[in-house]
């Protein structure tokens, strides 16, 4: 899934590419993916892009005072082309969801790969109509987010901070991958409570977040968009490497799985080299 850091690498590579361009065409291919209908898709047509942004892991495009708004999801990408088809794409069961044809034969398309369709586009007059927007919570990259921010976000939490990093009404922006990323990093247990961090805990999580985003998104900073996934693999030291030496202390990395993700996590760096119970396994041995 597209965490913050590749949906500011897309921001940055269409912002490039599109600002100040005129949106010819619009096809809604995947009508399963759009969840808004007025102003349709057709009110993009004819106007200047003026800006491309980000939300958390929402990706916008402003045309005039029309948003294009995309949750990707686990499945979702954008694919750019200097030479997009012009005949009309059909409906079908392939990944096309959104085609966009620009004045002059460039353009993108937002597609989903796998079975499970969870892409969303919308097209809005403000962003903040947009429900997983709307109830977003402040970006970990923002200038206002302070330690201080971050430490009240965190006071009086009774959940696991693994859980609590990725709720995008807590902290917009960060997922399944990186918050495993920055737990690493901070030697941190996914299940302690977040209430239960210490000052100076709290403190260390706050670097490392900051840390850790703005790593990824140098990386992935000028790439090509077809390089982004692959950049973001092999810039990960311990999410998906479950059964791979850990790069810090060389123990296994471990996983706990649930219904349809998954954590992993160092025991000696992160629990005192303790396994932490897979949850997906507890339930068949009841």
């Amino acid at each position: 899934m597209p965490e913050l850091p590749e949906v500011e690498a897309l921001v940055g590579f269409l912002r490039e590419r599109v600002v100040g361009e005129v949106v010819e065409k619009v096809y809604a291919v995947g009508v399963h993916a759009l969840k808004t209908y007025e102003p349709g898709v057709a009110a993009l047509e004819g106007r200047r892009v003026d800006e491309v942004g980000r939300f958390g892991k929402f990706l916008g495009v402003r045309a005039g005072d029309v948003w294009l708004v995309m949750h990707l999801a686990r499945g979702g990408w954008v694919r750019w082309s200097d030479a997009i088809a012009q005949v009309p794409p059909r409906p079908g069961k392939g990944p096309l969801a959104l085609r966009v044809r620009l004045v002059g034969g460039a353009g993108f398309d937002v597609t989903e790969a796998g079975t499970q369709k969870r892409l969303a586009i919308y097209v809005v007059r403000d962003p903040q109509q947009v429900p997983g927007v709307e109830r977003l919570g402040p970006d970990p990259l923002a200038e206002g987010f302070t330690r201080e921010v971050f430490a009240g976000l965190l006071e009086g939490e009774r959940r696991q901070i693994k859980g609590v990093l990725r709720d995008q009404g807590v902290i917009a922006g960060i997922g399944n991958a990186y918050s495993d990323e920055i737990l690493h990093a901070a030697r941190m247990s996914p299940f302690k409570l977040a209430a239960s961090l210490t000052p100076e805990e709290v403190t260390r999580l706050y670097e490392l977040v900051g840390t850790t985003l703005t790593d990824a998104v140098e990386r992935s900073r000028g790439l090509p968009l077809r390089d982004l996934k692959a950049e973001k693999k092999s810039g990960l030291r311990v999410h998906g490497r479950k059964g791979e030496p850990c790069p810090v202390c060389g123990d296994t990395i471990r996983e706990v799985s649930y219904r349809d993700s998954a954590l992993q996590y160092c025991p000696t760096c992160q629990t005192g080299g303790k396994p932490l119970a897979d949850r997906r396994l507890s339930r068949l041995l009841k």
